[in-house]
């Protein structure tokens, strides 16, 4: 999945050689990235 940098909305990809946002018509794209767990250690 990919988000569209213009109208922030979440876009699945299936053909790489038209990327263009559905919505909007962007072209500038980031990947979703899983959210990172984060795991507390006590201090000593």
């Amino acid at each position: 999945m990919y988000r569209c940098t213009k109208c922030k909305r979440s876009v699945e990809i299936t053909n790489y050689r038209e990327i263009r946002c559905p919505y909007c018509g962007n072209r500038i794209f980031l990947k979703d990235r899983a959210i990172a767990f984060v795991k507390e250690v006590k201090a000593e």
